[in-house]
């Protein structure tokens, strides 16, 4: 009786293992699948690195047209073929596409049901004719408009099993991001062109703006480092969508910036960019500012209050701080973003809103999610196409350019409107590490004209001891010190976030997670009192 419990266990801990196995290797691909930004890397992919984990021996990814009654190829791993077949346009209602559209998972079409198929799409026929009579239809279940399938050709049917079925299921949703990702670059690439004569005589009416430039220009971040020319071509080439976007980077590098230029260049310019800081609302009013209430909805409501959400409606919404986010309300957002639809608290009725979502963060999501502190299907729902801004230590050859501009920014003085760097001063500048990035450089010129004597500026004030912490605290350019040291400024930083409050559901111990007796005994070791973190 024993040894069966304990073969029971062993069953058991070993499917356990296994499953946690196959979870590990999702995340690597699915990680590996949003890294993907060009048609021959999704090629490769397709080609070599599912063939790890998937027997098939020849693959076609094909999408609908816009009016979604036809279908084309749009990736072939034989580029000869494809340069055959993506001429062609077939029916959606070919016994292939629509039956696998309907279907929530992968469907088998073999030798025999093919056969029976007279009229088969050039590219099945070609492969049946080559000796690749069955047939896999996956269909990429994350949009409803202009939906993909991924076709994939075996000369067995037996290659294909519920481990490979469970396996593309599991990528599904990333893949389908990727390869949208990509065709709207192409889309976008190709309206560039068309549109680029145009912008040309655009540019020619403004006797101010150079023949080189483009009619984007006024609207681009500052700089001409090749960082900062991939972010601009980014920006450019999503703003004419509505596609979800994730901004990435360090504290100060300009993340909100990058999404104000999104919206302005977007046609859903006409209407004001809705801003949330997820990281500034208390996490029991989250909910209420993203979606709003009724009256008398719960203690405190005493009025309706519109959210975010429908303030956006036909606009941006952007998501400042999205890491920061509780996890009880990704789910929330994640259903909004899914649906397009939302419901006040105490409400009654489903609202149906239209919101282009930029969101941002200075987190690593990807180690975020293997913590547990992320979603990973919110995740792969904004990381639709992700912007990366560069922190200032890596784009130094925009450095005199950005203090030229905050210089001339912040000259109010008429006497002071020429005002420049000396020599030294800029060599000062170029040296320094900044870890608050272009944030902690605005202030640091903007100081720089107030204590400047005449129209040169010989000395730069940069930050104090107290604003260094905070900037260090979010880039890697820091200062060595004591673990304790660290330890102890955290710990005021917390505190006075808190507003001297140590215990309670809003005080230091309950953010730090930690008991109040312990918080209170690391305080007097560290040597904390009252008036360190009192006004």
């Amino acid at each position: 009786m024993k040894e069966n419990k304990q073969s029971e266990i062993d069953r058991l801990l070993l499917s356990i293992n296994e499953r946690n196995r196959e979870q590990t290797v999702l995340l690597s691909i699915n990680k590996k699948l949003s890294a993907i930004t060009d048609q021959e890397e999704l090629r490769y992919f397709l080609a070599e690195d599912l063939k790890n984990y998937i027997a098939f021996d020849r693959f076609v990814l094909c999408a609908t047209d816009e009016n979604e009654k036809q279908y084309k190829v749009i990736f072939h791993d034989d580029k000869k073929q494809f340069s055959i077949f993506k001429k062609q346009l077939y029916d959606i209602h070919d016994g292939f596409f629509d039956v696998a559209l309907q279907s929530p998972e992968a469907i088998k079409f073999d030798a025999g049901s093919l056969s029976k198929i007279q009229q088969k799409p050039d590219f099945i026929a070609e492969s049946f004719n080559a000796g690749m009579k069955n047939m896999i239809v996956f269909p990429l279940h994350y949009q409803k408009k202009n939906p993909l399938l991924l076709f994939l050709f075996i000369d067995r049917a037996n290659k294909f099993d519920r481990d490979s079925q469970r396996f593309l299921n599991g990528i599904n949703i990333q893949l389908s991001i990727t390869a949208s990702n990509i065709i709207l670059k192409q889309n976008l690439e190709e309206q560039l062109i068309t549109n680029q004569d145009r912008k040309s005589k655009e540019i020619k009416q403004y006797s101010d703006i150079k023949v080189t430039e483009t009619i984007f220009e006024s609207d681009k971040l500052i700089g001409r480092s090749i960082a900062v020319q991939k972010v601009n071509e980014l920006i450019q080439q999503v703003t004419a969508s509505d596609s979800t976007v994730l901004i990435l980077g360090e504290s100060g590098t300009g993340k909100e910036l990058a999404a104000i230029k999104i919206h302005e260049n977007s046609t859903r310019k006409h209407k004001k960019m809705i801003t949330v800081n997820c990281a500034a609302i208390p996490q029991h009013l989250i909910e209420s500012e993203l979606f709003g209430h009724e009256k008398g909805s719960f203690t405190g409501a005493t009025e309706k209050r519109i959210g975010k959400f429908e303030l956006a409606h036909n606009s941006t919404l952007f998501l400042d701080e999205i890491g920061d986010l509780p996890l009880e309300m990704q789910t929330k957002l994640l259903r909004a973003l899914q649906e397009r639809e939302i419901e006040r608290i105490g409400g009654k009725r489903i609202l149906k809103v239209n919101v282009r979502v930029v969101a941002a963060t200075n987190r690593n999501l990807i180690t975020e999610m293997e913590n547990g502190r992320f979603r990973k299907d919110l995740f792969y729902r904004l990381n639709v196409f992700p912007i990366t801004m560069p922190p200032l230590r890596e784009r130094k050859e925009d450095i005199e350019e950005l203090c030229l501009h905050f210089l001339k920014k912040y000259t109010k003085n008429p006497d002071k409107k020429n005002i420049k760097l000396s020599g030294n001063a800029l060599k000062s500048v170029m040296n320094h590490s900044w870890p608050g990035n272009i944030r902690e450089l605005e202030h640091c010129m903007e100081r720089s004209v107030l204590l400047a004597d005449g129209l040169l500026v010989n000395e730069i004030n940069f930050l104090t001891e107290s604003e260094k912490i905070l900037a260090i605290n979010n880039s890697e350019g820091f200062e060595i010190k004591p673990l304790k040291d660290i330890e102890k400024e955290y710990i005021l930083k917390i505190i006075k976030l808190c507003n001297g409050r140590i215990s309670g559901p809003n005080g230091a111990a309950n953010k730090l997670e930690i008991p109040s007796t312990t918080l209170i005994s690391k305080m007097k070791k560290l040597g904390i009192k009252k008036q360190h973190f009192s006004e």
